[in-house]
């Protein structure tokens, strides 16, 4: 006997769970996943290929991107600009076309202003160094005046030489510039920029380095002048026993807004890097911004790195962001690391100068200047190290002077040794002025 079928119904959707349905946000299936490793990062020579920037990005979202519009993504003049440079043995300058070999050689760009200026340009200066004696060549630029430019660099170290190469800006600019550094196998370069532009110049720089069998580079990022300053390097360790030692030292005023990407990249066994930055801020609105990227590859055993910044608060206002981020792929390291500190005076070194007859002011000059020059003193140009202790001299005289005046109290001059030495005064508010002898020692305290 067959069961007669119960008559159908139409099916009423059963109640869902609350939280239990799909969110109409939630097809990851099908969304873009963010970038997780740093060597995955989008790079390219057409700024076209890049999406419109808007202060969002994790390149972009800690820098005053209305203020760099011009720079990322409006018309550059390409066009070769005026630059001093003294004829030095062992080394050489000349204007080169954008399709010799070596462009492209160290890196692509990562940002769309990188990319702007990659493909707006005419012509690409480089600076060859080539002997095995030590030699060393300054390449000046002060005349690019306030229309946006474009420029690209490339430093090549031939195999076995040793050099120094300073690149000196000052003056007005607004330049957004990539700056190529290939160094060759077992070749020791030092590569030094020193940004001292005027108050209101802009400029943004992506520095690309590769560093070659058992090469060394020494690499030095000198921020002290200009309103918008940001310079980021990154340095491929691309062969085994590369060595690169990246250095940067800022001094950010009121207003200034002076920032540093850097990006180490250990692709290669027994390879060494070494990461230290240090940075002073004074004057309401001063801003500093340091990102520090090493990415351990799965090809870099035997990795020895370390990767640090320090930041020095000098007085109300002011903000310093300081983010170390380390990767390690492999587990066959000698040693990895990073380290960040942002911090005011120390009241106990103020305190033990003091108690020792050595005026406030002059035991502020003393610490900060023992804090910054540990670094400048590393470059190895006596003369370009004494003009930058000089300037950050001024600086901190500029910021004593205005604390004088904030609190109506007469400002000393500034001395190289205690009261009561018969030491000339060498350092007013006003200025800087060297006595006959002696002006070393406030330096090296």
């Amino acid at each position: 006997m067959s069961a007669t079928p119960a008559p159908t119904e139409p099916l009423v959707d059963a109640p869902v769970q609350h939280g239990a349905g799909a969110h109409t946000d939630g097809d990851w299936a099908n969304r873009k996943v963010p970038v997780q490793t740093r060597s995955e990062r989008f790079a390219s020579t057409d700024p076209a290929a890049f999406p419109e920037v808007t202060g969002r990005e994790v390149d972009w979202k800690l820098s005053p991107v209305p203020r760099l519009r011009p720079l990322i993504d409006g018309p550059l003049d390409g066009s070769p600009y005026a630059y001093l440079a003294r004829e030095t043995t062992g080394a050489a300058v000349e204007w080169v076309s954008p399709q010799h070999e070596l462009v492209g050689r160290a890196g692509t760009p990562e940002d769309k202003a990188s990319a702007n200026a990659w493909s707006s340009v005419d012509n690409v200066l480089m600076v060859t160094v080539d002997g095995e004696e030590p030699s060393s060549i300054t390449i000046g630029r002060s005349g690019l005046d306030k229309a946006p430019r474009a420029g690209h660099t490339v430093v090549h170290a031939k195999p076995n030489s040793r050099g120094l190469v300073i690149l000196q800006n000052s003056g007005d600019a607004t330049l957004v510039e990539n700056v190529e550094i290939v160094v060759d196998e077992g070749a020791h370069l030092t590569v030094v920029t020193v940004q001292e532009w005027n108050d209101d110049a802009i400029h943004l720089a992506s520095h690309f380095a590769r560093i070659g069998r058992d090469a060394v580079l020494k690499h030095f990022v000198i921020s002290l002048g200009g309103s918008i300053v940001r310079i980021n390097p990154s340095a491929h360790l691309a062969e085994q026993g590369a060595d690169g030692d990246l250095n940067g030292v800022y001094f950010a005023d009121a207003g200034q807004h002076l920032e540093q990407q850097v990006y180490v990249n250990h692709d290669a066994p027994n390879t060494k890097s070494r990461v230290n930055y240090k940075g002073a801020l004074q004057g309401e609105g001063a801003r500093t911004v340091w990102i520090g990227d090493v990415l351990i590859g799965r090809t870099a055993p035997g990795t020895d790195s370390y990767e640090q910044n320090r930041n020095l608060v000098l007085s109300e206002g002011t903000r310093a962001d300081s983010i170390p981020n380390l990767e390690i792929e492999t587990g066959d390291i000698l040693g990895a690391g990073h380290a960040s500190a942002t911090g005011r005076f120390d009241d106990e070194h103020l305190f033990y100068l003091e108690s020792r007859g050595i005026p406030e002011e002059e035991a502020r000059r003393i610490v900060v200047l023992g804090f910054l020059s540990e670094i400048v003193q590393r470059i190895g140009d006596p003369a370009l190290q004494e003009r930058l202790i000089e300037t950050i001299e001024a600086e901190l005289a500029g910021g004593a002077e205005a604390r004088s005046v904030a609190t109506g109290a007469v400002h000393p001059a500034y001395v190289d040794s205690q009261p009561g030495s018969g030491a000339t005064p060498v350092h007013a508010a006003g200025g800087v002025q060297h006595p006959a002898e002696g002006g070393e020692a406030g330096a090296n305290a």
